[in-house]
């Protein structure tokens, strides 16, 4: 139990930057008008990302898996800015 709420209350937030800034990153739109409603909806989401890593079995896969997403999240964060397909500077 101790494993699990240690992996949502530290991966939990990097988990929500990564999810929100990706998918406020990539929407269509002027990004001075997408990030305002995705940033309300961080809340929301950073409670999701931490509840779910009581869903796992063991505090091992709950690290693994949300680490891998948050991972996963900034690493595609990266790519998109690499490839041009985000408005943002690098």
């Amino acid at each position: 139990m101790w494993a699990r709420s240690l992996a949502a209350a530290l991966l939990g937030l990097p988990l929500t930057v990564g999810l929100v800034g990706l998918i406020a990153l990539l929407w269509p739109g002027r990004q001075e008008i997408v990030a305002l409603p995705w940033l309300l909806m961080s809340f929301p989401v950073w409670i999701g990302a931490m509840s779910l890593a009581f869903a796992f079995r063991s505090g091992l896969r709950a690290w693994l898996w949300l680490g891998g997403a948050t991972l996963l999240c900034f690493a595609l964060i990266h790519l998109s800015k690499w490839l041009g397909w985000a408005g943002a500077g690098a």
